[in-house]
């Protein structure tokens, strides 16, 4: 089968098997290796990209499911110079990452849930990530890395959103 999509801001079409994944396709076909595979069950959102607005674990969708649909990977979330997204940024400095095998997968997912609520609480992102697990940080420096992005695309500072 052909599947044509957009793929950080760039059209792709290729021919697919039709039973591939869209985490194989991506790593595979087109060397986006930034999606990182897990579990091969859904269950640690390290293949979290965004769909169509919307973040899906790419090892549950299959790449003809993707059809015309504009897609956003870990490497299309920096900025067309280089320079780091709010959520890659923040991660960075709230030491949000240790081993980083989760990071791109908890980044995207960050990336939907801010656009879905650009103020959340410190609960609401808790909520919000709970289908990504990382292994490493305990997940305080996670949350304070996405309150750290909410509050620079806010034009506020980390200090000022935590008074």
């Amino acid at each position: 089968m052909t599947v044509s999509l957009t793929i950080n801001g760039r059209k792709v079409r290729r021919s697919v098997e039709p039973r591939m994944l869209l985490v194989h396709f991506l790593r595979e076909d087109l060397a986006l290796t930034g999606t990182h595979i897990g579990c091969d069950t859904s269950h640690c959102g390290a293949c979290t990209v965004e769909l169509n607005g919307r973040s899906v674990k790419s090892c549950t969708v299959l790449a003809v499911q993707a059809e015309g649909g504009e897609l956003r990977t870990i490497e299309g979330m920096a900025h067309a110079d280089g320079t780091l997204s709010a959520l890659q940024e923040g991660f960075r400095q709230m030491h949000g990452l240790q081993c980083g095998f989760c990071t791109p997968g908890m980044i995207m997912r960050a990336h939907v849930l801010l656009k879905e609520n650009p103020d959340p609480s410190e609960e609401e992102i808790r909520f919000g990530i709970a289908g990504n697990l990382c292994r490493c940080t305990g997940y305080q420096n996670i949350v304070k890395a996405i309150q750290y992005a909410a509050a620079k695309l806010a034009g506020r500072t980390f200090q000022e959103a935590a008074e």
